[in-house]
């Protein structure tokens, strides 16, 4: 934090609170499309508080065992000015990346990392935590405005909790989700469309060792379709990568099936489309090349539509108002990832990600500082302090 720095809005209740709830929710294994018990600790929380929480069916719709919960505290009335209350929305999700293993969160030099060899769950559970602490502080002690809180499902595929999710539904002019790996104080205004593409090759099994010239290979061909793209960062906008490959029945076998996926992330969406067709069109050669003569099925989907954020637009106003109140001069980024931030911009539902201090996220070795949690809090207080202020005229 800079050296003009704010004081804090929390006290030692709260930052013992977010600690030791924050080891407790990343213990609790929620890999997307198993966020039930996640869902049910955050139900229990807030209940807990006097707070209702409504479940959708996104559960059913997306494979998850559970679905978006949406909670509403309202105002109090002392603190609104007299004139009715606005609203204001913030979102966490409640999935993880899967687990490479085990979680048990431990402390080293202020940091929260995983013990094991694997993802700790800040993403997103440090934002979780922020949010059920921010119910707790403002049950206690009253918010100027109507708050709405959101926890999606299935975020980590494709966003699909958030695209399920009925935002007409939300009250709020506009939100804030905290899901950018990347230091406290940068807003993302903008962020790429995605597409998800599936090669599916078929050729001919023939035995390996006595009649090969019989077969055609569809690893050969998945393979030499994957040389053909370019992978990688492609420009500052651009990424394509190839994630997953799959094929073959035996090592003595000429193999007949093989696929592979691969996405394209671009922040301008007539080259995602562009490059979409041209990955189209080489996995198409390289079935065709004669050695592997093999037939292809593509399947291409917009997983999420990427957005571009006016400067000016009230929701970054007031999250850039908010990050200097708690003494952080704010840094507007382009990502090259989505959030539920795009599925709901998409909805027509305006929403800013903001980053939430975690580090590695994906990754093993991920990690988040003690001070980035009890930061986060402060900050999603100032947005509650700095939108009701908007909606009162104030600094406009």
């Amino acid at each position: 934090m800079s050296s003009g720095a704010a004081v804090s809005r929390v006290g030692a209740l709260e930052h013992r609170y977010l600690s030791g709830t924050f080891a407790e929710l990343c213990r609790i294994e929620s890999p997307s499309g198993r966020e039930g018990a996640c869902g049910e600790r955050v139900i229990a929380e807030l209940r807990a508080l006097g707070v209702s929480v409504q479940e959708d069916d996104a559960g059913a719709r997306t494979g998850s065992d559970c679905g978006n919960l949406l909670a509403r505290i309202p105002a109090r009335a002392e603190l609104t000015a007299g004139g009715p209350p606005a609203s204001v929305m913030l979102c966490a999700h409640l999935d993880t990346v899967p687990l490479q293993a085990p979680v048990e969160p431990v402390l080293l030099d202020g940091f929260w990392e995983n013990e094991h060899e694997g993802i700790l769950g800040a993403d997103n559970k440090a934002a979780i935590v922020v949010l059920l602490a921010l119910a707790r502080h403002i049950c206690r002690e009253g918010a100027p405005l109507d708050v709405e809180l959101l926890f999606t499902v299935a975020e980590e595929t494709a966003l699909a909790g958030a695209l399920a999710f009925e935002a007409s539904s939300l009250k709020s002019a506009f939100g804030y989700v905290f899901d950018h790996a990347s230091p406290i104080g940068e807003v993302v205004i903008d962020s790429p469309s995605h597409y998800r593409l599936q090669a599916d090759f078929r050729g001919a099994a023939a035995h390996a060792g006595i009649r090969p010239e019989l077969g055609r290979n569809a690893i050969l061909a998945a393979a030499r379709a994957i040389a053909s793209l370019p992978i990688g960062r492609l420009d500052e906008g651009t990424t394509v990568n190839v994630g997953m490959i799959a094929g073959g029945t035996a090592m003595n076998v000429v193999p007949e099936h093989s696929s592979f996926v691969a996405e394209v992330r671009a922040l301008d969406e007539e080259r995602a489309e562009t490059l979409v067709a041209e990955i189209v069109d080489r996995v198409h050669e390289a079935a065709n090349i004669p050695d592997c003569d093999c037939d292809v099925d593509v399947n291409v989907q917009r997983s999420f539509a990427g957005y571009r954020l006016a400067g000016n637009s009230p929701a970054v106003r007031v999250a850039e108002a908010a990050l200097r109140a708690c003494g952080r001069e704010p840094v507007r980024i382009s990502s090259g990832g989505g959030s539920d931030a795009n599925a709901l911009i998409a909805a027509g539902f305006q929403t800013v990600n903001l980053a939430n201090g975690t580090e590695r996220n994906h990754e093993p070795g991920e990690r988040v500082g003690v001070a980035a949690l009890e930061e986060m809090l402060d900050v999603a207080l100032a947005l509650l302090e700095q939108a009701a202020e908007l909606s009162r005229g104030v600094g406009r």
